[in-house]
């Protein structure tokens, strides 16, 4: 069987490595990110694929290198002699020295040429797309723009980020065992460079929201979902909510109607249902036990 070395860091990547080694292939190395301090605590933290090769006591190299320009690392991979490089979110730009060692295929979910760069999934979201997929590169020097292998397009309406990253995920491990046992049969296809988009690394500040568009605000609170969620300038978290209407305009703010554990809340164009509130620094509570809270009713601003 094949020897891979993989490169990958957050859950997306540990599905596909799975896939690999359950199917049998070698997995020779994990590269991934360095382990970063998480929580309130900053506790020191490995990657979700370093953690998974530890807790199965995987007989896999891990390493976590600050670069990969380092000679010593480059010269490592060599001596090791893959058949593939095969790379799954791992957050580093593959050097010419590594691309030249062996085939290196990347599992990107988007289907390129479209959300090229650090968040396609919450892109798709955010732009409304309904359909979305995962598909096989063969990488090159420039970021996302090598040769299209295959692909596998889903349904991604109505699902937050959370939910198409699991979609995505298995998608992708079952793609890049298709094109790993077929990689001498596949033609590669130049990308279309008239059809490229590009995206950017999500900050904690996109979350940040105003009442102006119900449908924007939903496709923000899908795409946020679990992180950074959406919020508004008082820091006040909106953690579940629903779209009942995207065109009525009217005053923002306003709660239209009081349900049994939820509101409707009006924006300058639409009308969100809210269900769930979390104020900062503050436990999160059902939206009728907010309102009741804070003694506001019916025809009240929320804020």
């Amino acid at each position: 069987m094949k020897n891979i070395i993989f490169m990958g860091t957050p859950s997306y990547a540990t599905c596909i490595l799975k896939e690999l080694i359950d199917k049998g292939f070698n997995v020779q190395a994990l590269f991934t990110q360095p382990d970063k301090p998480v929580g309130r605590k900053q506790i020191l933290t490995p990657s979700d694929t370093k953690k998974f090769v530890l807790e199965n006591n995987l007989n896999i190299e891990i390493f976590t290198p600050k670069s990969l320009k380092d000679e010593n690392i480059i010269n490592g991979i060599k001596s090791l002699k893959p058949d593939f490089i095969v790379v799954a979110a791992y957050g580093k730009i593959l050097p010419k020295e590594i691309l030249d060692i062996a085939p290196c295929i990347n599992l990107h979910a988007s289907l390129l040429p479209k959300y090229r760069g650090a968040s396609p999934i919450q892109s798709a979201i955010l732009n409304g797309d309904k359909i979305s997929g995962v598909c096989t590169m063969l990488m090159e020097e420039g970021l996302d723009s090598g040769a299209i292998l295959e692909s596998i397009e889903c349904d991604i309406e109505g699902k937050n980020s959370a939910e198409v990253f699991i979609v995505l995920s298995n998608l992708a491990a079952k793609l890049a065992i298709s094109t790993l046992l077929n990689f001498e049969k596949i033609v590669p296809k130049k990308q279309d460079e008239s059809l490229v988009t590009h995206c950017k690394k999500i900050k904690k500040e996109d979350g940040l929201i105003n009442l102006d568009n119900a449908s924007e605000i939903y496709q923000k609170f899908l795409a946020f979902t679990p992180w950074p969620g959406i919020f508004l300038e008082n820091g006040l978290k909106f953690l579940d909510i629903e779209l009942i209407d995207s065109e009525k305009t009217q005053k923002p703010g306003v709660i239209l109607q009081i349900e049994k554990e939820s509101f409707l809340l009006s924006c300058t164009k639409g009308i969100l249902r809210i269900k769930t509130l979390q104020e900062s620094g503050k436990k999160a509570l059902d939206a009728k036990t907010y309102l009741n809270g804070k003694r506001l009713k019916l025809g009240d601003s929320l804020f």
